[in-house]
């Protein structure tokens, strides 16, 4: 146990209780608004929760295992071999038969045209090579498949958020230095122009948000002083959907391989 008053250990894709993992916070607080998007969009298309999902940057496999009780057969991949042990240590308790493997997003290593849904999570606004993401994200995709994705827009906000709060203020930091920079935050008509290179029609964006910025600060240092669980910031910090906003800080969106 961390000592009472000192600083816990921030460390991505780590199994000690004790450590901060910012990766597992936001794939927690942005569960339910990832999930309903997705079948917003699949029911706007007319389509079933069901057939084969791929979902990219899966962490300890949340977002995958919540692809899973929609309906999908799920293979999740992820960079980190940590990660990928921890997701499925989880599936196999949750009795879930999500496959997870551990790889780059950039050398994704998946059947070609074989995925009805391909997931970009934790990737755009990672990756130095956007455009080798979007290409195997687009082979992978079946004809016709959907595209989801959410990401860090670039703007003053996001990046006193993501490049201040998050990795430098002790009070709220949650992730190694390094972790986000500037350069790699993708506006919404970057990553358009990203889908358009790669063959893929785009559906538009949808911002989500905090429920208010003192939820969001107020749980966040709860979470560092181990007063609460993941879960329970997810609870306290309430993203929320927020079509017809500009996104200021995170934002979803989608695109189809083919007309939309």
């Amino acid at each position: 146990m961390a000592a009472r008053g000192s600083a816990p250990p921030i460390a991505l894709d780590s199994a000690d209780p004790d450590a901060v993992d910012g990766r597992q916070i936001r794939a927690a607080a942005f569960q339910r608004v990832r999930l309903e998007y997705t079948s917003g969009v699949l029911e706007r298309l007319g389509r079933a929760p069901s057939g084969r999902a791929l979902v990219v940057g899966s962490g300890r496999g949340l977002l995958a295992h919540g692809l899973a009780r929609l309906g999908f057969t799920v293979t999740a991949v992820d960079p980190s071999g940590p990660a990928t042990a921890l997701a499925r240590e989880a599936a196999a308790r949750a009795g879930l038969a999500v496959e997870h493997r551990t790889g780059p997003a950039e050398r994704l290593d998946v059947p070609e045209g074989a995925y009805d849904l391909v997931y970009l999570a934790d990737t755009l606004e990672i990756t130095a090579d956007p455009d080798r993401v979007m290409e195997r994200a687009a082979r992978a995709l079946a004809p016709d498949g959907v595209l989801v994705y959410d990401t860090v827009n670039r703007t003053p906000v996001s990046r006193l958020v993501y490049l201040v709060a998050f990795q430098r203020l002790p009070l709220t930091r949650i992730m190694p230095a390094g972790r986000y920079a500037a350069r790699r935050l993708r506006t919404p008509a970057e990553v358009a122009a990203l889908l358009a290179r790669h063959g893929l029609t785009d559906g538009g964006t949808c911002d989500f948000r905090p429920r208010d910025l003192r939820s969001l600060v107020a749980g966040t240092l709860a979470r560092r002083r181990g007063r609460i669980g993941d879960d329970a910031l997810a609870e306290a910090v309430g993203c929320e959907l927020a079509p017809g906003s500009a996104p200021l800080v995170t934002y979803l969106g989608h695109a189809r391989k083919g007309r939309l």
